[in-house]
């Protein structure tokens, strides 16, 4: 054999091993894309899983909110309800003071009435008494 031959030889194996180092790698990594493949579809299937629940979980946090602002509502009227009455019972406390300091005065002017008078019906009394003495004398 010649020199030729035997490079020729040599070229050929060594192509015959990186062939098959070549045809191992691509199945390792035809495996590991099949792997992957397998993981992802599993993946997929959680992420569906998750999605749905999301979306129940996001229709019933929206229901919830709906229920929350209703029931604002009808607390904001019930606000608005007390506050008017406390307006009113303000209302009714101011007439009432007004009506007491009323009566008060009232009452104050008839005691002085009732003072002048019976400063009037002294008087009276002791000019009564005082002809009466007087008739006496004479």
């Amino acid at each position: 054999m010649s020199l030729a031959g035997l490079g020729l030889l040599i070229i050929a194996v060594a192509f015959a091993f990186i062939s098959i180092f070549v045809v191992k790698t691509l199945k390792t990594a035809s495996n590991t894309m099949s792997s992957v493949s397998n993981t992802l579809e599993k993946v997929e299937g959680q992420i569906q899983g998750i999605t749905s629940e999301s979306e129940s979980l996001l229709k019933k946090t929206n229901a919830m909110a709906a229920d929350l602002e209703e029931k604002n509502q009808s607390i904001n009227g019930l606000m608005d309800a007390v506050n008017n009455v406390g307006s009113t019972v303000g209302n009714v406390n101011s007439s009432l003071q007004g009506v007491s300091e009323s009566v008060a005065h009232a009452s104050h002017e008839r005691n002085e009435n009732v003072i002048k008078a019976m400063q009037w019906g002294d008087a009276a009394i002791d000019l009564y008494v005082k002809w009466k003495r007087k008739k006496v004398k004479e």
